[in-house]
Formats: structure tokens, C-alpha cells, sequence
């Protein structure tokens, strides 16, 4: 049976989280409020929190600055992720992704089916791995948040987690740079 394994220590994770959005600030941002409280409850280092607008370039100069940071093991983010035409989230994040995690976006539908049926079809939830950073990209609403972080991510960043998790590949994602420097 998955779950946490109580003789493995506890490792926090440095996650930076992004609010893709043309019309939230920080004092209305609920679903960004929402994650940053979900990641420091559960002992990880909201290591920082920024809010972007919808645009292709701007989020991929926050995340590429948070990618060369040795301050920041993750990126999550919020907003962004439907089919608008100001929507164009997975659009940044895939063009940093060194690897597509395909999965994640396929388990955050089938859950997100079973509370809101098929309007999650219009979710284009997606991650992946960028010079040794992971990047998750959620929708914007706070049920969302709450469900990709509740359902998955508290699992998946947790280095007690078994069988796997994704804290204990973290010196392991950059082995073909090691590789090709030999």
C-alpha cells in the first residue's frame, strides 16, 4: 500500500509559486493564497511567490529565473491552463520542459473527474522536468489548487512517500549533463 514511510526523514522542498493571471493581485489571489498555505503546512520553504499575467514570455522569464535559482527546487504554478485564448500556461512551461511528466496532468483529470465530471476535460494541467527543476502547472481555481496539491503533489514532494516519490530523483534529473561533461 502507498503511503508515508515514518523511518525516512522528512525533507523540505524549496517551491516557488506562480499566479498566472491578467487580473488577480495579492490581495485577491484565493488560489495562490491557497497553495502558498499548502506548501508551508506542510513543512516545505515557499522559497517565493509572484504573480504574472498571461503571457507567454513573462512567465517563462519568472520560471527560467527560478529554474537557474539554487534557492528553488520547484515551480507550481496556478492559472493559465484552460483553452482561452489569453490561456497559454502549458504553452511557457512545455517550452522549458527537458522532459514532459505526461502523467501528472492524466491523474490530476481522472481526480478532478470524480468532483467536477467532464468540465475537467477543459484542464490542461501539465508538468514537467527543466534543468533539475520541477515545473507543475494547475488551473486557477482554488478547488484545483486544492486538489493537484491534496491529491498529488503533498504525496509526490514528500521524500516519505512510498513506493516512490519525486524528492528522491532530485540528484538524479541532471545525469545526462554529468554524462556529456565526461
Amino acid at each position: 500500500m502507498p503511503g508515508i514511510d515514518e523511518s525516512r526523514p522528512f525533507i523540505p522542498v524549496r517551491i516557488a509559486a506562480l499566479t498566472v493571471s491578467d487580473t488577480r493581485t495579492f490581495e485577491t489571489d484565493k488560489s495562490g493564497d491557497t497553495l502558498a498555505g499548502r506548501i508551508e503546512a506542510a513543512g516545505h520553504v515557499l522559497a517565493d511567490r509572484q504573480i504574472v499575467s498571461d503571457d507567454v514570455e513573462e512567465i517563462q522569464a519568472v520560471v527560467k529565473s527560478w529554474i537557474a535559482s539554487k534557492e528553488v527546487d520547484v515551480v507550481i504554478s496556478t492559472g493559465g491552463t484552460g483553452v482561452t485564448g489569453r490561456d497559454v500556461t502549458p504553452e511557457a512551461f512545455s517550452g522549458l520542459y527537458e522532459k514532459e511528466i505526461a502523467g501528472f496532468g492524466e491523474l490530476f483529470r481522472m481526480l478532478s473527474y470524480q468532483k467536477i465530471g467532464t468540465s475537467t476535460i477543459q484542464s490542461r494541467a501539465t508538468a514537467g522536468v527543466a534543468k533539475g527543476t520541477y515545473l507543475f502547472a494547475l488551473p486557477g481555481s482554488t478547488g484545483a489548487v486544492k486538489d493537484g496539491w491534496d491529491d498529488i503533489l503533498v504525496h509526490q514532494l514528500d521524500y516519505r512517500f512510498m513506493p516512490c516519490n519525486f524528492v528522491e530523483l532530485f540528484d538524479r534529473l541532471q545525469e545526462h549533463e554529468k554524462r556529456s561533461k565526461s
